[in-house]
């Protein structure tokens, strides 16, 4: 509760990745502060084995919370994703771990990962030696959380994509500002970036075949401060979500041609810029790892309790984390595994509607909404088992990871 109402956002967790530090310090592990920024790495040693990172993101959203909730958080920021229930999962699943060593043996790293919204913490971390100066892993886990019933997990099928890859755009439209009064006199960036926004909601359907899976989604458009002001630039934030690089590059090209021609036909006194200012790829979990982690959750769950994920259009900068595998040291990629937990509780899925599971889920308030509420006695106790068991899991595999 202390962390929902402190969120903070990404590249600024100073407050958030303390409390983690400090437990993990409190817990036995060895602490290594701002990596990669305000990054935590605690190391636990428990012996010769493997080595099992585990990831939880620190990073809250510019949202404004509208849970009513006793303990929400007040002003322009808001943990609507889950990170502050992810964080107490991983303390809880580490606290747990540290006090049961006799059941396990290996080396558990557990990660605090900064500016996951904006996918760059991962890429931070790697580049400030996260694996070199504490080992590369034999696996990393990482959970999320999902608006699934509280006290159920989801996995993926074998070698398919649990969330997309994406590309996020910054698409500049200049124009020549000047004075409503005399708009002839003007080239307005407003109207350029309306046409562009209208013109790119079918782009999708011109550059993907049929058997392909995209999306594109304008989030921002900003332009002017006054209605008599005509703006001399409009700029929109662009995000393409695909599950393949390819599919995304031709998204991107497609935007580029799109603005371009709608810059040309407006008068635009410049050329339009497209930014790509941020990428991801694909979160699909190795299938070994995988496989043993979805047994382990079912017997540990129940049957009933472990469904299947559907892919989802959602990103993460997570995968990262196995391809630095090959680009740091040289050998195959590090396996990885993802799963999502369900949030909602008894209380919510009662005032739900819709006469299928499927159409009740869905009007319940999604991750990045302002409503967006887990049931804490319910959800919190399922990820703090379902990331405990994942990890004692991979702890009594044999080791393949190399010593740092």
């Amino acid at each position: 509760m202390d962390l929902h109402q402190h969120p903070e956002l990404s590249g600024k967790e100073v407050r958030t990745a303390a409390c983690l530090a400090d437990a993990l310090e409190a817990e036995g592990f060895d602490v290594t502060r701002n990596m990669g920024g305000h990054g935590v790495v605690g190391v636990l040693v428990n012996g010769i084995g493997r080595r099992v990172m585990v990831r939880t993101e620190l990073d809250a959203l510019p949202v404004e919370e509208k849970t009513g909730l006793p303990y929400s958080a007040v002003g322009i920021r808001a943990h609507a994703c889950g990170h502050d229930l992810h964080i107490a999962a991983v303390l809880g699943a580490a606290s747990l771990l540290a006090r049961s060593r006799k059941h396990w043996q290996g080396t558990l790293v557990v990660v605090g990962q900064p500016a996951e919204e904006t996918l760059s913490g991962a890429r931070a971390l790697l580049e400030d030696g996260l694996y070199a100066r504490f080992g590369r892993p034999d696996v990393v886990l990482a959970q999320h959380s999902a608006p699934l019933l509280a006290g159920m997990v989801a996995h993926g099928t074998d070698g398919t994509p649990v969330l997309a890859g994406s590309a996020g755009l910054e698409v500049t439209l200049h124009g020549r500002g000047g004075h409503a009064g005399a708009s002839h006199l003007t080239v307005n960036p407003v109207l350029t970036a309306a046409s562009v926004a209208l013109k790119l909601q079918s782009v999708v359907e011109q550059v993907c075949t049929p058997g392909e899976i995209a999306s594109l989604t304008i989030g921002s458009l900003h332009a002017g401060l006054r209605s008599n002001v005509i703006p001399d630039r409009a700029t929109m934030g662009v995000s393409i979500r695909g599950y393949s690089q390819a599919t995304i590059d031709r998204v991107i090209a497609a935007v580029r041609h799109v603005a371009g021609n709608e810059a040309a036909a407006s008068g635009s006194p410049r050329p339009v810029d497209v930014s790509v200012v941020s990428r991801s790829v694909a979160t699909i979990p190795d299938p070994v790892p995988a496989g043993l982690i979805r047994q382990a959750h079912r017997e540990a769950f129940g049957l009933e309790r472990v469904m299947r994920w559907a892919p989802s259009m959602a990103t993460e900068d997570f995968p990262l984390y196995g391809e630095a595998g090959r680009t740091i040291h040289g050998c195959e990629r590090v396996p990885l595994c993802y799963w999502m937990f369900g949030t909602v509780g008894p209380r919510q899925w009662a005032e739900t509607t819709g006469s299928t599971a499927s159409e009740r889920l869905a009007s319940v308030p999604p991750n990045h909404s302002p409503g967006f509420a887990p049931h804490l006695p319910t959800a919190l106790p399922a990820a703090t088992a379902a990331m405990t068991t994942a990890a004692l899991t991979q702890l009594k595999q044999a080791s393949t990871a190399a010593s740092p």
